[in-house]
């Protein structure tokens, strides 16, 4: 008796069409061999009266063959291109008919009143989330092609033009080689506090929420008397030290301090990912911890160890797991060589912004908004804002967390997917940062759906661009000091309407043409106008400034000519 499988499979080998056969092609080049033949035969036809073959005759009988044959080669190919992949997307429509049936993408036909009184008792299950597995960064992969190669070095020689012509105009305009890095040193200025502050983020994030975990798992045991209001008393804390001990402090010292932009944004992003990893330790234990309360299939919960929950603070992920898929070894090898790349990505930065942001807006004039001078501006500043994107993902999404998953041994590295693939602004969003993408889909997205008992999927995926806008722009009106919300505008009116638009439909090249011209445009206008206010807040500084003159761009009423000379930045 066969299996299921057994009979899904030959059903699909049976609706495989055979390849055709060309017969007239097949007969032309018969006849031509035939014909060759015979006139090879007959060679009185072909042979001169010195006894030399027409070359000319047999060439071009030679490359008649060649065309044909190479027609025929490609044909036969994309013939059989085409029938592979219809057999594999029906293996895969055939996989996924076993499964349960997806969602609808927009709104779920309205629920009964018994479905909706199980759903507002069910709690998603440990471990019904991400499934982590072994496999290697894309880039990793990629790299292992010479083709690929081939560009990573065009982007190293890249580089060393940047070092060229720095230390060539450095040298023509002072008489020697000027190898100071006065940006660098600017921009991670006062070091030692970011470390301090950021040593004292990492032991609170590791006593506090553990503690607060374990003694709020030993109370729903019903020794107690009243698990829901330990669990109200110890759910409030918990925000509280979200709030204030990993939300306010921080923000306070980089503010009151006021460092500079790099010191900033170790802080803030740290800030941000501690938060992010705290609440999906939570969220992941909770509903363990409540399950056997509710069940008892044991004397004690299984609460996670402290060495678990400290890995989990160090892993490049933000979805917490008991456990991880590991590798045997560390390579420290290749743990050198992506901290190295790391800093050469810093270094490619620095030259970004010291040849080509830096020389235009430092010495532009400026004036009141005027739409000429901001169309140039965004269109020269494309090629600085696509170096910085590509510089930012290459350095963390790739280097950085492989470095720290090689020295844990974290076996899944797929912290991002092909994203320049995309035709879409929907698959960009889900491919450009998986870490990301993963926490604001399972903490975000399926939430909400499981809060609204799945009846407004369009306001999750709204709150899930509102929640990503907010914690972008607060980033940076924290890292900058002003507020200027061009991103939280590009994210909420442009990403959104994109997302919609552009959506996993679209197929073909031109959409990925598409992807590609709105990515550069708007990197352009956010290293454009971040930049001019930057500059716009340096020279035209507010003695007393109201709320609403702090709220207002100050690059729409700065006024001041050309610079002969700046104090730095």
């Amino acid at each position: 008796m066969e299996s299921g499988g057994d009979t899904v499979l030959r059903s699909r080998y049976r609706t495989i069409p055979k390849i055709p056969i060309f017969r007239d092609l097949n007969s032309s080049l018969d006849g031509e061999c035939n014909e060759g033949e015979h006139q090879q035969g007959n060679g009185d036809n072909h042979i001169t009266s010195n006894g030399k073959i027409e070359v000319e005759h047999v060439i071009s009988k030679k490359l008649q063959l060649k065309r044909k044959a190479e027609f025929l080669k490609s044909d036969l190919m994309r013939q059989f291109d085409s029938q592979v992949n219809d057999f594999m997307d029906s293996l895969i429509e055939e996989s996924a008919s076993l499964e349960p049936a997806p969602v609808p993408a927009v709104f779920s036909p309205p629920l009964s009143d018994k479905e909706r009184s199980k759903l507002r008792h069910f709690r998603p299950p440990h471990g019904q989330g991400k499934h982590f597995v072994s496999r290697r960064s894309l880039l990793d992969e990629l790299f292992e092609v010479n083709h690929i190669r081939t560009i990573y070095h065009m982007f190293i020689a890249l580089l060393i033009l940047f070092i060229l012509s720095t230390l060539v105009v450095d040298f023509i305009d002072e008489g020697r080689l000027v190898l100071d890095f006065d940006l660098l040193v600017y921009a991670f200025g006062q070091f030692p506090l970011v470390v301090c502050t950021w040593i004292c983020m990492f032991l609170s994030v590791l006593l506090v929420p553990f503690t607060l975990f374990h003694l709020w798992s030993q109370t729903q045991s019903g020794s107690y008397g009243h698990p829901r209001l330990c669990t109200l008393l110890f759910g409030s804390v918990f925000l509280l030290y979200q709030a204030v001990g990993l939300g306010f402090l921080p923000t306070y010292v980089v503010v009151t301090n006021s460092l500079p932009p790099a010191s900033c944004f170790i802080i803030i992003l740290e800030q941000v990912r501690l938060m992010m990893k705290t609440h999906s330790f939570v969220r992941e234990n909770v509903p363990r911890v409540l399950t056997w309360a509710k069940d008892k299939t044991s004397p004690s919960p299984v609460v996670p160890q402290v060495s678990q929950y400290l890995y989990f603070l160090f892993a490049p992920t933000l979805i917490y797991r008991d456990k991880y898929p590991r590798n045997p070894v560390i390579r420290w090898g290749y743990v050198a060589t992506k901290l190295l790349q790391v800093l050469g990505s810093l270094f490619y930065a620095y030259y970004v912004f010291v040849r080509l942001c830096i020389p235009q807006f430092r010495s532009i004039s400026l004036q009141l908004f005027d739409l000429r001078a901001m169309v140039l501006c965004v269109f020269n500043s494309i090629l600085p804002g696509v170096l910085v994107l590509f510089l930012a993902f290459f350095a963390f999404l790739h280097c950085w967390l492989n470095a720290f998953a090689e020295m844990l041994r974290f076996a899944d590295r797929m912290f991002y997917k092909d994203w320049w693939n995309s035709t879409s602004f929907a698959n960009y969003y889900r491919t450009w940062n998986v870490v990301v993408h993963d926490w604001l889909y399972y903490y975000v997205y399926r939430d909400f759906l499981w809060m609204s008992q799945k009846r407004f999927r369009a306001a999750a995926m709204l709150f899930v661009f509102t929640v990503s806008a907010v914690v972008h722009e607060y980033i940076l009106a924290i890292c900058f000091g002003f507020f200027y919300p061009v991103l939280f505008c590009l994210f909420m009116c442009f990403g959104m309407m994109f997302n919609f638009i552009l959506h996993d439909q679209r197929k073909g090249p031109i959409w990925n043409i598409i992807m590609w011209t709105s990515l550069f445009l708007g990197q352009g206008v956010i290293i454009c106008l971040y930049s001019q206010e930057w500059y716009a807040q340096r020279y035209c500084p507010l003695k007393e400034p109201s709320f609403f003159e702090l709220l207002k761009p100050r690059s729409w009423s700065c006024q001041r000519g050309l610079m002969a000379d700046t104090d730095g930045l």
